[in-house]
């Protein structure tokens, strides 16, 4: 099964790594494995004060921040998964990535960092549901 891990950091991307290592199922070193996330775009102005390239490797920063760790979680588990990121909105680069890869799942947490405003299920779980047909597995 290829399974696509939506995660930024937050405790509920933390609580998704640890429903998976509790499931063999899911948690399979037979399965192929992407960790992805996405950074919020700087505003214009400010990207252009800093110019193009100091953008970019704050980019790449903030990402490897979220994605590091999970990738030595993942290692200690006998799975060496893929990581890729996107710079844009969160819910509809996860959607479009998982229609265009074809992954068969995607795992990621019900909330994440932005989810003060959303009690029930976070904004970016809810864009994920409208708009990618793959089948999500959220983990609260």
């Amino acid at each position: 099964m290829k399974i696509l891990l939506a995660v930024d950091g937050s405790k509920y991307s933390k609580k998704m790594l640890a429903y998976l290592s509790t499931h063999e199922a899911l948690l399979s070193p037979n399965h192929q494995y992407t960790v992805f996330t996405a950074q919020p775009a700087l505003p214009p102005r400010a990207r252009a004060a800093v110019g193009k390239d100091v953008a970019e490797n704050y980019y790449a920063e903030e990402c490897e921040k979220t994605l590091g760790p999970i990738s030595k979680f993942l290692l200690r588990h006998n799975i060496d998964a893929k990581t890729s990121w996107k710079v844009g909105p969160a819910g509809a680069s996860i959607a479009k990535l998982a229609e265009t890869e074809k992954f068969d799942l995607i795992v990621m947490g019900s909330h994440g960092h932005s989810a003060l405003g959303n009690l029930v299920m976070g904004s970016v779980a809810t864009q994920v549901l409208a708009h990618c047909e793959v089948p999500v597995l959220l983990v609260r």
